[in-house]
């Protein structure tokens, strides 16, 4: 199964909810195409909630820096909540861990944006 993403906006923060796989082809191709099109539409503060992604690899990972670079570019914020001990562990040991702003709790990662 690829990756599948629901987005739901709380107060002017779009939160978008992965759950599946991001990997290569499907799931990093849908997941890019997501991104951009919140930014064509002129959303700045975007939240990744990846509470239910069950494995990433690394051109997932490439898609999470390529989003990142594509929302602060547009002078926007991409933030991660939600994220298991595989998908910590694979950040802290690309050193990406210290690139992103990533929260436990999204009521918390929602009020960081203000």
């Amino acid at each position: 199964m690829s990756v599948k993403l629901t987005s739901r906006q709380v107060g002017d923060v779009t939160v978008i909810d992965a759950a599946g796989r991001i990997t290569l082809g499907e799931g990093a191709s849908a997941f890019r195409d997501a991104i951009r099109g919140f930014v064509a539409k002129g959303d700045k503060k975007i939240l990744l909630n990846l509470a239910d992604v069950t494995y990433i690899d690394s051109s997932g990972i490439g898609e999470l820096v390529s989003g990142f670079t594509t929302v602060t570019n547009s002078g926007g914020q991409l933030k991660l909540v939600g994220l298991s001990k595989r998908v910590k562990d694979l950040l802290q040991i690309t050193k990406l861990y210290t690139v992103f702003e990533v929260y436990d709790d999204e009521a918390e990662a929602v009020r960081s944006f203000h």
